[in-house]
């Protein structure tokens, strides 16, 4: 029989607007898939998370990114395209997740090797629906790389310094 790990999920959210971080949060919550949320509001932010620097020095590594495109300091698309670039972090699906509908912004993400672009909705009940949809797919449908990324990553920080 098949054993079935039941550690949550890390996600982070990188997203400067208070108003969908709020929203992100509550759909997360009222989810069926156990989930750790951690946010930070800008790429510079996000890369600190995710190379453990400064205080992020424990934060955990995340199963899976939320990725907004308008970002002060380093957009969303310079942030994507550094974290899929790097082989420690490469591995990790990027959901872009903004309000751009953009043709542009869409093929620049893809481009860059984002897992999927969805443009957020404005009413509340929609946006609850789409992460109600985006969970049941990356969460339940999806195998993602966890302990793959988890197992690797500590191995390669530890021979790159």
């Amino acid at each position: 029989m098949e054993h079935i790990d039941y550690t949550p999920i890390e996600i982070l959210l990188v997203e400067d607007n208070e108003d969908d971080v709020l929203l992100t949060t509550h759909a997360f919550k009222k989810g069926k898939v156990s989930n750790n949320l951690h946010v930070v509001t800008d790429g510079v932010e996000a890369l600190a998370f995710l190379k453990r620097e400064g205080k992020y020095a424990a934060a955990p590594r995340p199963d899976i990114i939320l990725l907004d495109l308008n970002l002060p300091r380093m957009n969303g698309h310079e942030l994507l395209k550094i974290i899929k670039s790097n082989p420690l972090f490469a591995a990790i699906p990027v959901i872009i997740l903004t309000t751009s509908k953009a043709d542009e912004d869409v093929l620049k993400a893809y481009k860059n090797h984002s897992n999927c672009f969805i443009s957020k909705p404005i009413m509340m009940e929609e946006f609850e629906k789409v992460i109600r949809m985006l969970e049941d797919f990356w969460f339940v449908i999806v195998r993602l790389p966890q302990e793959n990324i988890r197992k690797n990553s500590g191995n390669a920080e530890q021979r790159n310094g």
